[in-house]
């Protein structure tokens, strides 16, 4: 079903300096990909651009002067302004420069007869996004508008995170937002309260350290010391001493006592991290040590009682390491007693620009750099990479950004060859027909609509299985209009 809307109206409802008002067809489906405000003469106002751009799931307003376009501005919020270079009352151009001045994140297209360089030159330089030249197809049209949209998305959402850094929601010294970090943060605050045996599981560079010492510093035993050890970073001959200790001359070059770290972590925290890189033959002395809550010190015949939390770490999957033997059961066992799995970056969507913007805000410290921003397309670069190396892999990317930009802004070029050239090699098609694939703002009403469906209109659970705070879920239900009772009386 459509609905027939007039273009060629100002903005009180009386006649435009068109010679006539043409009905338009609108999409009326509910997937509106933004809003355009058209600054046209007529004859750019046609109905088949119009209807076009309509059909493609924008909404569009017209207008034909200057005048009339500030005017509307005012009283409206739109995601792009179209501006055709050649108006009746005022030049184009300095129209745009009026829009960019007092709408600085408002992108601007402008629009000439005739393409020559020196519009060009001059439309960038008057702070447009973008210029195109006529005749256009509404394709073309299309994808210039869509990515001006998500320019100004990612524009706000850089300027956004920037405000957040210092409230952003933190556990610790962890950063994040997203809702597997809430999530998390829920998870750590129970476990810190407790003194059970903590297992954190997650990929190489989540920051399990991170997590471990969080849980130290809002638990009872925040006065005493946090003790850390790689066990995949010490040779297998010397680990054993430096779990427990030695005493004077119970091997060669033990000149004097030494005392292990479980000793150390008396009052504290250990934190064993690299677990599964335990070697077999140390593993039931691990054992003995936990269930007894005593150390025997490496040629000592007496056990010595130790008082620490353990909290242990690893990035292998130690059910699959048990199965195949390489594995204590019974050692998995004592220190899986509760498990904290810490999200990949890629799971932790505009977590990668908050985390981005504080390593950002670390490094120009450091360094003594004033590098305050992150641009837009950079944004999206760092969006759209997988980031296998997870939190890690983005500090060094962001610390080496800095260390290489000569602005005040970090943009592509600053960025490692491997996330500045990253293209996504997977595509999902529904429909062998091109024009039967839906826009993914279609695909996130439909999904926000089974789930709202699933959960009974249960928001909390919604927006915990979406992945949204509940502004976010809020804001989503009012863009798709999606009604509880008018959804479920469709059922």
């Amino acid at each position: 079903m459509t609905t027939r809307t007039w273009i060629g109206e100002e903005p009180d409802g009386s006649p435009s300096n068109l010679s006539e008002k043409r009905p338009v067809q609108v999409d009326s489906t509910g997937g509106r990909r933004g809003s355009v405000l058209l600054v046209s003469s007529e004859s750019f106002v046609s109905s088949k651009t119009v209807r076009g751009l309509s059909k493609k799931g924008f909404h569009v307003e017209s207008v034909v002067t200057a005048s009339s376009a500030v005017r509307r501005l005012s009283r409206a919020e739109f995601d792009v302004v179209l501006i055709e270079l050649e108006l009746s009352d005022v030049d184009g151009l300095s129209l745009c420069e009026r829009v960019v001045g007092n709408q600085p994140d408002l992108p601007v297209i402008v629009i000439a007869r005739a393409g020559t360089l020196d519009s060009a030159v001059g439309s960038i330089r008057a702070g447009a996004y973008d210029y195109l030249a006529k005749p256009l197809q509404v394709d073309v049209l299309t994808i210039a508008i869509a990515r001006a949209i998500q320019h100004r998305s990612l524009k706000r959402e850089v300027r956004r995170l920037r405000e957040a850094v210092q409230e952003a929601q933190h556990f610790g010294e962890i950063i994040g937002s997203s809702g597997s970090m809430r999530e998390l943060y829920d998870l750590l605050d129970q476990v810190s309260r407790s003194d059970v045996t903590v297992m954190i599981t997650g990929e190489t560079g989540t920051g399990k350290e991170l997590a471990a010492r969080a849980i130290h510093k809002l638990s009872s035993r925040r006065t005493g010391p946090f003790v850390a050890l790689n066990c995949a970073a010490v040779p297998e001959a010397l680990l054993e001493t430096e779990l427990f200790g030695h005493v004077r001359g119970a091997f060669t070059d033990a000149r004097s006592a030494r005392t292990g770290l479980f000793s150390q972590a008396n009052g504290g925290t250990i934190f064993l991290d690299e677990i599964g890189d335990l070697p077999v033959a140390l593993q039931p002395k691990l054992l003995r040590a936990l269930q007894d809550r005593l150390v025997r010190p490496v040629g000592s015949d007496k056990e010595v009682p130790f008082d620490a939390r353990v909290i242990s770490a690893s990035n292998l999957d130690l059910e699959t390491a048990v199965a195949e033997r390489r594995f204590r059961s019974d050692l998995y066992f004592r220190l899986n007693v509760i498990q904290v799995d810490l999200p990949p970056l890629r799971e932790r969507g505009s977590d990668v620009l908050l985390l981005a913007q504080h390593f950002m805000d670390l490094a120009s410290a450091r360094s003594g750099k004033d590098v305050s921003q992150i641009s837009s397309h950079a944004a999206k670069k760092l969006i759209d990479y997988p980031w296998p190396g997870n939190v890690r892999e983005l500090e060094n990317c962001v610390e080496r950004a800095v260390a290489l930009t000569r602005h005040s802004e970090l943009t592509v070029d600053d960025l490692p060859p491997k996330v500045r050239n990253y293209r996504s090699t997977t595509a999902l098609l529904v429909a062998s027909d091109s024009d039967s694939i839906v826009p993914m703002h279609v695909i996130e009403e439909r999904y926000i609509r089974r789930v709202m469906l699933t959960v009974g209109f249960n928001k909390s659970k919604a927006a915990r299985l979406l992945g949204f705070d509940r502004k976010t879920l809020y804001r989503k239900l009012a863009l798709y209009q999606i009604d509880s009772h008018a959804e479920l009386q469709q059922q």
